[in-house]
């Protein structure tokens, strides 16, 4: 019952901090926390949103959120750029009852690491999508939240403890949790300065010895086919780049927009075996395995490119029967921000990627000094780390 007392008082804590964030007012409802967000936040209708407002969150209430506390400006880390806007949050906003169909599996090394947690822990997950993790471990309480509103209103709908926040600006206070994770979600960040400062944040809101778990997506897949499947991007996008209208124009790739089927999607289906590295300088015994043959890239005029290339635009296809093709989908079509094949009978949707090379991720933290790298290791063409905090 004390435990009990002591994780309500600390759920009352964070939203007080929430709201001083935002500068708005926060109520708590109920024995389940359930909340609402007064003032500006009465457009974000999570509980009673309607399927005809698919973006309850516009770009500028988006770019609000993410500079409350300083002014938006090119120069400010948390300030969203443009390419993320579009190619990310809007895109994930007009797919999130789709994608939610699609992410049910939990992986097990983080299910591993979620159970691993002390009894009474507070798990707080950066970009929880659908839900999938929140809740997993029983003995713990779990916060998460996503900058897609519509993914949000499903994990509200789930009865999950959520709200909509950017990864760049956590709404919680210095040493909140015992735990957090990012389960692919940096790969959507798309400059150096952003990704370090999720990183950042990741660290600040867990308590000292508190560890997070952090995945992205991995320039070495497994499968190389897949990167054949993708759209590169020609040239990196400016440091801290924001700016107004379209991202800057790409040159013309060969490459065809081909689907990507979910189920296998960023996973060959080849299962490595366990295994991690406590960082004594050693390379994980399990790093991705090289070409099966010289000529799995032979088809491919990209073989220079694929070597380095690490932006892409990753398509999602949403099936003509599950799109709002009166609402959400229309205006997309209409805007440019998705295609249609006829063929595949779908609405091709651009997701924005950065995916990672290995060290990368342990390069984004080498000047930090509080914390540090307690493990690493290559999951199904994820680069993972988990980090401890130290002071």
């Amino acid at each position: 019952m004390l435990q009990s007392f002591d994780r309500s008082s600390r759920v009352s804590k964070y939203f007080c901090h929430s709201c001083k964030i935002f500068g708005l007012s926060s109520v708590v409802i109920g024995s389940g926390h359930h909340f609402r967000l007064n003032s500006a936040m009465k457009e974000i209708k999570i509980k009673g949103g309607s399927n005809a407002d698919p973006h309850p969150l516009n770009d500028e209430t988006h770019a609000q959120l993410s500079c409350a506390i300083q002014g938006c400006t090119a120069s400010n880390v948390q300030c969203t750029p443009e390419i993320e806007k579009k190619y990310v949050h809007r895109v994930y906003d007009a797919i999130a009852p789709h994608f939610s169909s699609t992410r049910f599996a939990k992986w097990p090394k983080v299910a591993s690491f979620l159970s691993s947690l002390p009894l009474g822990s507070l798990v707080l997950d950066a970009g929880c999508g659908n839900g999938k993790y929140l809740g997993y471990n029983s003995n713990c309480f779990f916060i998460g939240c996503d900058i897609s509103a519509q993914l949000i209103k499903i994990c509200n709908e789930r009865g999950h403890e959520v709200l909509v926040a950017d990864a760049v600006n956590l709404p919680y206070r210095t040493g909140f949790g015992d735990a957090a994770i990012s389960i692919a979600v940096l790969h959507h960040l798309s400059t150096e300065n952003r990704r370090k400062k999720a990183i950042e944040e990741l660290i600040r809101v867990v308590k000292k010895g508190g560890l997070v778990l952090i995945t992205v997506w991995a320039v070495e897949q497994e499968d190389k086919s897949l990167l054949t499947k993708w759209m590169p991007l020609s040239e990196k996008y400016v440091e801290e780049w924001v700016g107004p209208g379209s991202p800057r124009v790409r040159s013309p790739s060969s490459m065809a927009l081909e689907s990507i089927p979910e189920m296998n999607e960023n996973n060959s289906g080849i299962c490595l075996k366990d295994s991690k590295e406590n960082l004594t300088g050693s390379i994980p015994e399990n790093k991705p395995p090289p070409s099966q043959s010289e000529n799995d890239l032979a088809n491919c005029n990209h073989e220079n490119l694929l070597k380095t290339q690490q932006e892409y635009f990753v398509p999602w296809h949403l099936p003509y029967h599950r799109a709002e093709v009166s609402g959400t989908s229309a205006s997309a079509l209409a805007s440019g921000l998705a295609k249609k094949d006829d063929k595949k009978a779908a609405v091709v949707y651009n997701r924005y990627y950065h995916v990672f090379s290995e060290g990368e991720l342990e390069g984004l933290i080498s000047g930090m000094d509080n914390a540090v790298v307690v493990d690493r290791f290559y999951d199904k063409s994820n680069w993972c780390i988990v980090l401890e905090k130290l002071v």
